[in-house]
């Protein structure tokens, strides 16, 4: 099923969707006049079915975006190649429900409970009939605390998804794609993960003796044992190296030392908040979760850090090198990545702009931004939030852009890939 709102056969209004919730509740009771709630290919975008018992419903094919679903219960329901993107569905249970085919990016599925559901690959052929097409996508959504106990997810779509204490015992993840996932503190026993992908994948505080190495590579994921040297075993006190590296930069280097924390796993101090670490080193740095509330660390070398899921807004990155490191689920509203100047004089004066190149920078929220000639060649934008950011003279050359968001963004003088053939990039300015 497409986004193409044609290929619905009719739009409902709130009124209609409560009157079906009446009749569908006396269905459930075995009331006279009771109805089973039964849908095919039906749009209810933005509409809300929170708190509501929806059990052995039926909204095969239905477009059910932005919706509010929070605490339903849809168990027992066929919600066969729905697309339930950006809806709340917190708390919502889906035990047992028939989710084959269904499109659910970016949802808020947080202590939602799909134990049992059935997850794998469904959709439509041309002619309407059911066909085996499209896998069951979660890329992007909140899955933190969900239970998908015994859920059959083969073939499943969890790119960049935050499945933290996610439990999913049991499960069929067979040949799932976990690219970028966040499953810190899941459960895995008993899961079937043959042929799973697990690239850049959190697994910090998963029994990672349960996961079979002929079954799943964990070679490129972040585990207990590769996430880094805490940032305790320091030599010196973080405070004491801090305060070297201030003279070192308020000297130009003749006293003091650069504080380098490459390859240092950095959560454990949880905050750096409003923290002065300019022109520090950190490549490879572990600072994912952490809070970096208006953090200044302009000048810096943070090639190949993680970031996801860390606040960082209204923070001064300004002239900082990013290249190869990772913001998936970041947030840096209002941070200022602008370039930085040195040298007095006009024939010696140079800029050194922000360095995003090969970046992962999935669905980062870069609003109100300020980023002028900040490169992103070959990053991953994709569904990256740049609403109101300035990003004049900003070179997108390679980048993946699909689903951006650039709404009233300035982009005077930047170079953007060129647009693919039913590519979904759009552009919004205020030129």
């Amino acid at each position: 099923m497409s986004d193409n709102e044609e290929e619905y056969t009719e739009k409902l209004t709130q009124a209609q969707v409560d009157a079906m919730v009446d009749l569908h509740a006396r269905f459930l009771a075995g009331r006279l006049g009771g109805r089973r709630a039964t849908l095919k290919s039906v749009d209810m975008t933005g509409l809300s079915f929170a708190s509501k018992d929806m059990r052995q419903a039926d909204f095969t094919g239905c477009r059910m975006v932005r919706m509010d679903l929070s605490k339903a219960n849809f168990s027992e329901s066929k919600l066969y190649a729905c697309d339930l993107s950006d809806s709340n569905l917190s708390r919502c249970n889906f035990a047992r429900a028939d989710l084959r085919g269904a499109r659910i990016q970016s949802a808020n599925l947080e202590q939602a409970n799909l134990d049992k559901a059935d997850l794998r690959v469904g959709g439509f052929s041309k002619d309407g009939m059911y066909d085996t097409g499209e896998g069951v996508s979660f890329r992007g959504a909140n899955l933190s605390g969900a239970r998908l106990v015994g859920s059959m997810a083969n073939n499943v779509d969890f790119s960049d998804a935050i499945m933290t204490g996610a439990n999913m015992s049991g499960a069929d993840l067979r040949n799932a794609e976990m690219k970028g996932a966040d499953l810190s503190g899941a459960q895995l026993s008993g899961a079937k993960l043959k042929g799973a992908h697990f690239q850049a994948t959190i697994l910090t505080g998963v029994n990672i003796s349960e996961i079979s190495p002929m079954d799943v590579d964990l070679s490129e994921a972040i585990t207990d044992a590769n996430i880094g040297t805490s940032v305790q075993s320091l030599e010196q006190p973080l405070a004491k190296l801090i305060e070297t590296h201030r003279t070192w930069v308020s000297t130009a280097g003749q006293e003091g030392k650069q504080l380098d924390l490459s390859g240092y796993d950095m959560r454990p101090l949880e905050t750096l908040k409003g923290e002065v670490l300019t022109a520090i080193k950190a490549v490879r740095g572990r600072f994912f979760g952490m809070n970096l509330f208006k953090i200044q660390m302009q000048s810096a070398n943070l090639d190949e850090s993680d970031f996801r899921r860390c606040d960082m807004e209204q923070s001064d990155m300004r002239g900082s090198s990013f290249k190869g490191a990772r913001f998936n689920h970041a947030r840096l509203h209002g941070t200022n990545f602008e370039p930085l100047m040195f040298g007095g004089g006009s024939t010696t004066k140079r800029f050194s702009p922000c360095d995003f190149e090969g970046a992962s920078l999935t669905y980062t929220d870069f609003s109100d931004c300020k980023m002028r000639m900040a490169s992103f060649k070959n990053a991953d934008v994709s569904y990256a939030n740049f609403k109101g950011a300035d990003l004049r003279e900003c070179d997108f050359t390679g980048a993946n852009t699909e689903n951006a968001l650039f709404d009233d963004a300035q982009t005077e003088g930047a170079i953007f890939p060129a647009a693919k053939a039913g590519s979904a990039f759009k552009m919004k300015t205020n030129d």
